[in-house]
């Protein structure tokens, strides 16, 4: 793996939030961001040296995009594979590569992943058709969650299914009508956490796992240090680790998990990138999530992820990133993500609280 040197050209792909900030920390320590994504004026775009707009399945930019960069990321997990293919074709590194990619847009495939690497998810079957549906929720005792199997996200493309439910029902035949989909058994768990890990060829660092509260499917708050015991902490780490060698992952990645009642954990999902629930790192550890992810993907060692600080992250949701200026307190770390639009139920922005030094 060659280490690029300062003044070098690290692309990504995706032009949100999470590009933004990546680009923001690359140009830290010198090197130039190229974004490409399809979408006009992003977030991402206005802090970068240079912007590709243009579609995903554009060959001939993507072929001219990996050609200006040394090394190639991507900051959501929707990105086609087939785009970073030709990027890697064109004799460009992607790092993370295809294989962290592949897994995580298909919830059947990733649930298999996790359970074939000693990471228990919850129970879930392969749905492909209506006329399988019944049967499936019989064996889950009427209470699942109905998903697509690719291109869901932050609650979307998800329908409960708690006891007979004629309305749900419904939904769940239509959008199985749409698109083969995965039937998780509804967990009845504790607390929902995650730990987010940077992984090199030489090695892991976890950071301190957070205790996550989601409504709607999204992503409100995160605080740690989590309210669990440190045996449940150790293996949650454990298993970000597993995960993240099992995919050969160069990077960030977070697993999401489920505390149950007697403290066993059962796996929700991952993320083969930089995290919302990991937002809090730069405020409260020696080294970020994003600094992490820059140094794995230009080959530099990886920074101490010692925390500092008690915090409790919340997300910035539609008009109320608005009232930032007028309620930061001096323990108030805020971010925004210059979105141009504060629309309800977007993420604007996130803020970051200190809550003391570090317990």
């Amino acid at each position: 793996m060659t280490l690029l040197q300062p003044g070098a050209t690290i692309g990504i792909l995706g032009g949100g939030q999470l590009g933004r900030m990546l680009a923001l920390e690359a140009a830290r320590f010198g090197f130039d961001v190229h974004i490409y994504c399809p979408e006009v004026d992003s977030p991402a775009e206005r802090v970068a040296a240079q912007t590709w707009q243009a579609a995903y399945d554009d060959m001939e930019l993507l072929n001219a995009f990996a050609e200006a960069c040394d090394v190639v990321t991507y900051e959501f997990e929707n990105v086609p594979v087939a785009a970073v293919q030709a990027i890697e074709a064109a004799g460009t590194a992607v790092r993370p590569g295809t294989k962290s990619l592949e897994i995580a847009q298909d919830r059947f495939l990733e649930k298999t992943f996790l359970a074939e690497n000693g990471i228990p998810p919850v129970a879930f079957e392969r749905i492909d058709d209506a006329d399988t549906l019944p049967e499936a929720l019989r064996r889950f005792q009427n209470r699942a969650i109905l998903k697509t199997r690719r291109d869901g996200y932050d609650g979307k493309g998800q329908i409960r299914l708690l006891d007979p439910d004629m309305a749900a029902l419904a939904a769940a035949r239509k959008m199985l009508a749409e698109a083969p989909c995965i039937l998780e058994a509804f967990a009845p768990f504790e607390r929902e956490i995650s730990v987010v890990v940077a992984r090199t060829e030489f090695g892991s660092l976890t950071f301190d796992v957070s205790e996550n509260e989601h409504v709607g499917g999204v992503l409100m708050r995160a605080a740690v240090p989590a309210a669990i015991e440190p045996d449940i902490a150790t293996r949650a780490r454990d298993a970000g680790v597993r995960l993240a060698d099992a995919l050969g992952h160069i990077g960030v990645l977070a697993l999401e998990l489920f505390v149950m009642p007697d403290g066993g954990l059962l796996a929700n999902e991952f993320a083969p990138r930089v995290h919302n629930s990991g937002h809090w790192t730069p405020d409260a550890c020696e080294t970020g999530q994003f600094e992490q992810h820059v140094r794995s993907v230009v080959g530099w060692p990886l920074g101490p992820v010692t925390r500092l600080f008690d915090v409790s992250m919340e997300n910035l949701m539609g008009a109320k990133v608005l009232s930032v200026p007028n309620d930061l307190s001096s323990a108030d770390r805020p971010v925004v993500y210059g979105k141009r639009e504060a629309l309800s139920g977007r993420k604007m922005g996130h803020i970051t609280r200190r809550l003391g030094p570090a317990s």
